[in-house]
């Protein structure tokens, strides 16, 4: 029996690093195209198309017996959804990743399951429990996790690694020729990892009142487009904008939509099926890592101590708040505080809630 779980050890491990690599490439090719001047907005409109179309006959077909009848209400948490999950979270992420480096955004968005935590703590869909450990682990991981976000935000330091001559992306040219706004981009992320945290939350009543998991994402991306397409009418109405111009501008665009929102949804459902959330969730840092390489071969990116130094933090702080949500999870399980984690916990222990709410950055 154990020779026969062997192969499938080694395929989940090599299919949860590849799920990290995919991701971890979306951050790269995502800076190579604001390098090329892509306009934020276009990218983020053809982005979600592909996903879109990618998502869309998956929905229909496999959930069509499924799915309830659509109400006024629920468009209109459907619209603040695509709001907080689309408009938002990847505004922030284009705007912020503008004035840093791929690299700290990946770091940065580690703070996400911390920063989930908070929220649905204000909203008292999880409860603090601090007399237990599971409790003030998660407190203490949610601290540290800030503190890491805070000193990359604050503290730039001195430089550890320049690859400035390295850069092969198409002869792109790195990063750096951009004026990087340490601060501003840190912030800007930060907005990117609360809008993050606050779609995954407000999914919870939401999939309580339409429990049909791909339609849910995929009437997300309508009004996420709609919301953009808003956007663009006013921000981006020169039509030369919407054109692509190189084959590099158009893999950026592929690999966004395809690579990034379709293989890596697919390969994160399948992950998450046979491993756990935690299982996937505990592989996250490796992408920073994949990032930071990624991006200093191509791109030319440098690491600074400050962004190491927070992105150690965080983290720590990730694994400690993940460590106290499956101890919190196991000793529910076993039935000793039956209702101290509501809804939200249970949903984000399920395969199919954590592979539709980890999807997008």
């Amino acid at each position: 029996m154990g020779r026969e779980n062997i192969p499938m050890k080694v395929k989940l491990l090599l299919g949860v690093l590849v799920l990290q690599c995919c991701l971890a490439g979306f951050h790269v090719v995502t800076r190579a195209a604001l390098n090329m001047g892509i306009s934020k907005i276009v990218f983020t409109v053809y982005r979600n198309s592909i996903a879109l179309a990618l998502l869309a006959p998956f929905a229909y077909l496999l959930e069509k017996k499924n799915r309830p009848p659509l109400t006024f209400s629920l468009l209109v948490q459907f619209f603040l959804l695509a709001f907080c999950g689309i408009t938002c979270n990847q505004g922030f992420y284009l705007l912020g990743l503008h004035y840093l480096s791929p690299t700290y955004a990946s770091a940065i968005q580690n703070t996400v399951p911390a920063i989930t935590f908070v929220l649905a703590a204000c909203l008292r869909l999880e409860q603090v429990n601090i007399n237990r450990r599971y409790g003030m682990a998660k407190v203490i991981g949610t601290v540290v996790s800030i503190g890491g976000a805070t000193i990359i935000t604050l503290y730039k330091g001195m430089p550890l690694m320049n690859f400035k001559s390295s850069h092969i992306l198409g002869g792109i040219t790195a990063s750096s020729n951009h004026v990087l706004n340490w601060t501003v981009g840190c912030l800007f992320l930060l907005g990117n990892c609360f809008s993050w945290s606050g779609w995954m939350v407000l999914q919870a009543p939401v999939l309580k009142k339409y429990p049909a998991r791909l339609s849910v994402l995929a009437l997300t991306l309508v009004f996420g487009l709609v919301q953009l397409l808003a956007i663009a009418a006013f921000c981006e109405n020169d039509s030369k904008k919407w054109k692509l111009h190189s084959g590099e501008e158009l893999f950026t665009v592929i690999y966004a939509g395809i690579v990034a929102s379709g293989v890596a949804l697919s390969l994160q459902i399948w992950c998450i099926d046979r491993g756990g959330a935690l299982f996937t969730a505990i592989f996250q840092p490796v992408q920073t890592v994949m990032v930071a390489m990624m991006a200093a071969i191509m791109l030319g990116d440098e690491l600074y101590t400050g962004g190491v130094i927070g992105a150690v933090l965080i983290v720590i702080g990730l694994y400690f708040v993940l460590w106290g949500k499956n101890e919190e999870k196991r000793i529910s399980n076993q039935g000793n505080e039956p209702e101290l984690s509501r809804h939200l916990l249970r949903e984000e222990s399920s395969p199919e809630a954590k592979s539709v709410t980890n999807d997008i950055p």
